[in-house]
């Protein structure tokens, strides 16, 4: 056993220098008389308390160095294999909730304003609370984490996330929705810095930026899913039912619950995963680590055939070593030297990614729009009498028209706009419009039945006579699918989370080989100037290519800065930096996504300068971070 536990824990480790000099002099402190020299310990630091000598602080930082060392090695020891494997789908799940999570709003929006009479503040909101219940959840989960650990935190903020999204696709008001998906999101939202930190304390050095770089695979592959069950479920009308005029489901609330799935599935198979071993070392609880790097050594060698090896490390050794690691309370030396600029990095990266992946599908609204009312025919001074209209009336102004004794049935009104008319003795029945205003008209004696005319549609009218009958109730609110096509965005999100793939792969293949620093500085180079092609873009499809370019190239950044944020910070303190810094790339989401919104229709030019600006500073930045490739988990 002596054997056993030197070659792993050296004796200058557990002497002090004061204690060493005084041994060369064959002295003995009172706390040792009795005890063999090999076997010779400081009796207050076996039981956590700290030497009381001049240089405790260097020997503290010290003694975490050579033990995050010794626990690499014996990492190297448990091999890399079947228990790693099944942890990475493990948590792969509950990093695709977190995917899935960004996009559901965003593809619910176009029909839940239909069921809950969204103004445009209201869909702004519902939009941007997700964000700011992610913000929440990472800084509240990532500290958590740390004190009780990565899975018990992950299973609480994964459950709050279920619940609340289950709770969401039933719920019928506005602020209800909003309330269930703020909890959702503030449960989700710690899910990546626990998810990196957990993983990464189960991978030896050698292979952590790569299989790090391949769970982010997994952010992508939730909005991949979001996305086709968006494609497959919510045009379909059909799949709804509904109990009077009270209670409606329809098929995005179908597409709500669909969407849980990661996260309940995630639950089930964390429940058979154990804590971070390296967790329960730091506080103090050996046997549990030990047990835990057992069952990884165990799990791996049968599965490569050498079920006989035996896993050499023992339980006295954690207890004894891991003692002083436990109570020495030292920040790694990168903490506070590194975190200002990682958080401008993050703000930066943040800021300009999410800004324009929102930016990206507005814009193409707009060109659809401006495509579509380049198209508008113009009709002045008509006098139509007598006729009956049955058809479709879209994309048409007509103006100082004179409409005597005409019907329009049972017909849609799509983006019409009569100006400066005059409506005598007309008709209106069964009428569904979009888009479709009357601006200082005069209707006299006509009458409107079962119509969704709403008196909002009359600006400036004068109505002499006029009778309305059974309006259609519901909001009032213009819908149209040439604007909004449902299967244009869903395809469109496929497109841009499926072209990431290639660039998440790559980062993966080179993060362990090229370094973090530079594929984090080099990838926000190529984003910026991949930004200025955007002034080129002036049509759907252009657009469409643009975001798919944009999205493949910046993954290879957020791989390394995940990969950087988890290597730079002690495992004590790994969990609450991530989340605080997740935080702040949430609140950079919102500045960005409210800013460049601010200017579709108006400018190209602002949002792609910001972005490229945003994207400049972070690559500079990070070359100013200190490069973790070949370093331990401190």
């Amino acid at each position: 056993m002596a054997d056993l536990y030197f070659h792993f824990f050296p004796r200058r480790y557990y002497r002090g220098d004061s204690q060493a000099a005084n041994d060369d002099d064959g002295g003995h402190s009172d706390s040792t008389e009795g005890h063999d020299e090999d076997d010779e310990i400081y009796e207050g630091e076996y039981q956590g308390i700290p030497r009381a000598d001049s240089d405790k602080g260097n020997l503290r930082r010290k003694d975490q160095e050579e033990l995050a060392q010794q626990y690499e090695t014996i990492l190297q020891e448990c091999g890399h294999g079947k228990f790693q494997w099944t942890l990475y789908f493990v948590l792969g799940l509950a990093l695709m909730a977190d995917g899935v999570e960004i996009f559901v709003v965003g593809f619910v929006l176009p029909s839940a304003e239909k069921d809950m009479c969204l103004s445009e503040p209201n869909k702004s909101m519902l939009g941007l609370i997700v964000y700011f219940g992610m913000m929440v959840g990472a800084f509240l989960w990532g500290a958590l984490a740390d004190r009780i650990g990565r899975r018990q935190s992950l299973l609480i903020c994964l459950s709050i996330n279920s619940i609340f999204s289950f709770f969401s696709s039933f719920v019928q008001g506005y602020s209800t929705f909003l309330f269930c998906r703020l909890l959702s999101g503030v449960g989700i939202g710690g899910s990546i810095p626990i998810v990196f930190s957990y993983y990464s304390e189960f991978l030896a050095q050698e292979k952590r930026g790569e299989h790090l770089s391949w769970l982010c695979m997994f952010w992508m592959i939730g909005g991949i899913y979001a996305s086709a069950m968006a494609w497959a479920i919510i045009p379909h009308y059909g799949w709804s039912f509904q109990m009077g005029s009270a209670y409606q489901f329809h098929s995005w609330r179908v597409f709500v619950l669909v969407c849980a799935f990661p996260s309940v599935a995630a639950i089930a198979a964390l429940n058979a995963m154990p804590e971070s071993p390296r967790f329960y070392l730091e506080n103090g609880k050996h046997d549990e680590g030990w047990m835990i790097l057992k069952q990884v050594h165990d799990t791996n060698m049968r599965a490569k055939g050498y079920p006989e090896r035996v896993f050499s490390v023992s339980i006295l050794t954690l207890r004894i070593s891991f003692k002083t690691l436990s109570s020495s309370g030292q920040e790694h030396p990168e903490y506070k030297r590194t975190t200002f600029m990682l958080m401008a990095v993050w703000f930066t990266m943040s800021f300009s990614y999410y800004g324009l992946t929102v930016w990206f599908p507005d814009m193409i609204k707009y060109i659809q729009k401006q495509e579509y009312e380049s198209k508008t025919k113009t009709f002045t001074k008509e006098r139509v009498e007598h006729v009956t209209f049955n058809f479709t009336l879209e994309n048409q102004v007509h103006r100082q028209g004179h409409y005597f004794n005409d019907k329009f049935l049972n017909l849609k009104m799509k983006s019409m706009v009569f100006e400066d008319s005059v409506f005598e003795e007309c008709y209106f029945e069964d009428i569904t419009s979009t888009h479709t205003f009357f601006r200082n008209c005069t209707f006299i004696a006509s009458l409107f039945y079962n119509t969704d005319l709403f008196k909002y549609r009359f600006v400036n009218c004068k109505l002499v006579n006029s009778t309305f009958l059974h309006n259609k109730e519901g909001c009032m609110l213009d819908f149209s699918d040439d604007f909004n096509n449902a299967y244009m965005i869903y395809f469109v999100s496929f497109l841009g989370t499926l072209a990431v793939l290639p660039g998440n792969i790559v980062s993966a293949l080179l993060m362990d080989k090229i370094g973090r620093l530079r594929m984090l500085a080099g990838s926000s180079v190529i984003s910026c100037i991949s930004c200025f092609f955007l002034m080129f873009g002036n049509s759907e499809s252009g657009m469409i290519a643009l975001l798919c370019l944009f999205g493949g190239i910046s993954i290879a950044s957020w791989s390394a800065l995940d990969v950087i944020t988890v290597e730079l910070y002690p495992s004590d303190k790994r969990t609450t930096a991530f989340g605080f810094l997740n935080a702040l790339c949430k609140l950079a989401a919102v500045l960005g996504i409210s800013i460049f919104q601010s200017f579709v229709g108006i400018t190209k030019a602002v949002p792609i300068l910001f972005a490229a600006g945003a994207l400049a500073a972070g690559s500079f930045l990070a070359t100013k971070l200190p490069e973790t490739r070949g370093q331990v988990l401190q």
